[in-house]
């Protein structure tokens, strides 16, 4: 497998945006009177997956920054998963939806942990 040369070439974070889409298409069936509640925040938290992942990949110069913004981005698949069990709570969207996104979402966050733990890697191909 060729090494990614651009963080759109990480599987990791075609899966993130992928998730924040289908958050995205999800949130807008939510009531309005949770627009700057719920909808905001699981749009926001699922946005910062992504976004964390690309602030990483711009701060492999330094490995201890990449671990955390990569650990950024963990945190915030958590608190969108969530904001995915309030969802299903408030009976927003279904069990299953809520639980199958959970489960990308713990995808996701298994790829970061695995980065995390070959970060040297990961900083060593940094092309200045």
């Amino acid at each position: 497998m060729a090494l990614a040369q651009k963080v759109t070439d990480l599987e990791v974070y075609k899966l993130a945006f992928e998730l924040q889409q289908k958050v995205f298409e999800l949130s807008k069936r939510f009531p309005s009177e949770e627009k700057y509640s719920l909808t905001d925040q699981i749009r926001r938290s699922s946005r910062s997956v992504g976004a964390n992942i690309c602030e990483a990949w711009r701060k492999r110069r330094y490995p201890a920054h990449f671990i955390s913004k990569l650990t950024d981005s963990d945190g915030e698949a958590e608190e969108t998963c969530h904001w995915l069990r309030t969802a299903v709570a408030c009976g927003y969207i279904s069990r299953d939806t809520g639980a199958e996104l959970a489960e990308r979402y713990s995808h996701v966050s298994g790829k970061l942990n695995n980065m995390m733990k070959d970060a040297e890697k990961w900083c060593a191909n940094f092309k200045k």
